[in-house]
């Protein structure tokens, strides 16, 4: 009986263990694949080995001097819409989250349920609507009306997640605050934001990652060369048979995730704490 108990255990080790393995290979391998690709010499997405036979920088240094492939241009474009957005996102996720966390109102409930409702529908859904309220505001072609739509639909996804968090927050230290005499946004200034850093930063980053790589909004939105981003710019690398610069195009990639490696690795630890703390309590 305890050899059978044993030789059970072994076995759901051992499958758990190729099952982790085989998962692993399956999400690092693409990864390697598109690295090694940056330093293949030519333009071919197929290769007979997967490290190449020689390597080369002259993909990375095209991108920044080619006149066709105004990546520096792109970059530059998307970091400015995906850091406005995440400013802007942030506080509105943290002052949605913290009047329904803090405050007891009518329509309180109401709130929350339609938060999770519209929460559930595709982006995609709204985008005509959107598109056609941006081209009456003149605004179509422009990174004002991207980080608009990116911040302003940001707390449908984190509010309440946020307010998980704030909840967590003990109450008695408002009422000390209130006794000395601040106010709500004292409170909330001084006391819930310096204690909130783990959900901070796990809003910004999923707030400065959702823009980062959008592309079908990006996309429909903009026009002209010059204001595209990253996303848009490497789709029109390798968007005909006669431009499909496929190296090019994995140079590009590396670059583009390198901000997002940093970004994660520096903050992990209060990436994982805020999420797990908002996700204990509704």
């Amino acid at each position: 009986m305890i050899i059978g108990r044993k030789l059970t255990s072994i076995i759901r080790l051992s499958l758990s263990y190729i099952v982790l393995i085989a998962l692993a290979i399956a999400a690092i391998y693409p990864a390697l694949w598109i690295l090694l690709a940056s330093f293949r010499p030519g333009k071919s997405l197929y290769s007979k080995t997967l490290i190449p036979e020689h390597f080369t920088l002259a993909h990375y240094k095209e991108l920044f001097t080619s006149p066709v492939y105004m990546f520096g241009t792109w970059y530059a474009n998307t970091l400015k819409i995906a850091v406005f957005s995440m400013l802007i996102g942030v506080v509105l996720t943290l002052l949605t989250s913290y009047a329904l966390s803090r405050f007891r109102f009518k329509t309180r409930k109401t709130t929350m349920s339609v938060l999770l409702i519209l929460g559930m529908f595709p982006g995609f859904m709204s985008m005509i609507a959107i598109y056609l309220l941006l081209n009456q505001f003149d605004l179509l072609d422009t990174h004002m009306a991207l980080i608009i739509v990116y911040a302003a639909g940001a707390p449908l996804g984190g509010t309440l997640i946020a307010k998980g968090f704030l909840d967590t927050i003990p109450r008695s230290l408002d009422e000390a605050a209130r006794i000395d005499g601040a106010s709500n946004f004292g409170i909330f200034v001084r006391i819930i934001l310096p204690l909130s850093r783990p959900m901070i930063t796990y809003m910004a980053l999923t707030q400065f990652v959702g823009p980062w790589v959008d592309f079908i909004f990006a996309k429909l939105i903009l026009r002209t060369k010059e204001n595209w981003t990253v996303a848009v710019g490497m789709w029109d690398m390798v968007n005909t048979m006669q431009n499909s610069n496929f190296t090019l195009f994995a140079a590009g990639a590396v670059l583009i995730s390198v901000p997002i490696m940093i970004l994660f690795g520096f903050l992990q630890r209060l990436l994982v704490d805020g999420l797990t703390a908002g996700a204990s309590k509704g």
